[in-house]
């Protein structure tokens, strides 16, 4: 007789929905040092305030092919007639704040790398290098996020208060906060960069 196979163990956030399941599976706590893709996850939590990150998620193409793939260079030319196209787009969240609060984020990350600040080391110093494996619990918000919501405030990004940046720290990977049971916490920890 066959043995029956074990059922994969993950986070329970994301057990109920297939969208949040291949997320969780893929992406979620995957250290990113891609400067561009961190600006991206970046916005796109700014976006999800007030909102489930579910609908993010499942506007996220729609969200990339309206900012141009997240091309910092791209986006911060956007002007007036860009933002009016963009509150009449219905596949991504029509809010004026968070399209200007995309464009000026653009504008700010081409800023720095002018000045020859790369976004990812930047993100990477204040994290300590390598990715914090939590082991006390999760929770919505951190020492660190909010010293990044300040750094981050700071230089003018909007929309980057400490739990917003602590939900976009855990899905670029500078927290692993991966269940201890989740299949998925063991093989994120090891994709850390020492």
């Amino acid at each position: 007789m066959p043995k029956l196979k074990k059922a994969v163990e993950r986070c329970s956030w994301s057990q109920n929905d297939p969208v949040y399941c291949a997320y969780h599976d893929e992406e979620w706590g995957v250290p990113e040092y891609d400067s561009r893709a961190l600006w991206e996850t970046l916005m796109l939590e700014g976006f999800q305030a007030g909102l489930a990150w579910i609908v993010i998620l499942r506007k996220r193409y729609a969200f990339r092919k309206a900012f141009k793939n997240f091309d910092p260079a791209k986006v911060a030319r956007f002007g007036e007639g860009d933002i009016e196209r963009l509150l009449q787009d219905p596949g991504i969240v029509r809010s004026r704040a968070k399209i200007e609060a995309t464009i000026n984020g653009a504008r700010i990350y081409v800023a720095m790398q002018a000045a020859g600040e790369d976004f990812s080391d930047f993100v990477w110093k204040m994290a300590g290098g390598t990715p914090i494996q939590n082991t006390e619990g999760i929770r919505n918000q951190s020492a660190l996020s909010e010293a990044f919501s300040k750094e981050l405030k700071r230089r003018g990004f909007k929309f980057v208060g400490p739990v917003i940046v602590y939900a976009w720290m855990q899905a670029v990977g500078i927290v692993n906060d991966h269940a201890p049971n989740c299949f998925r916490r063991k093989a994120v920890a090891k994709l850390a960069r020492r």
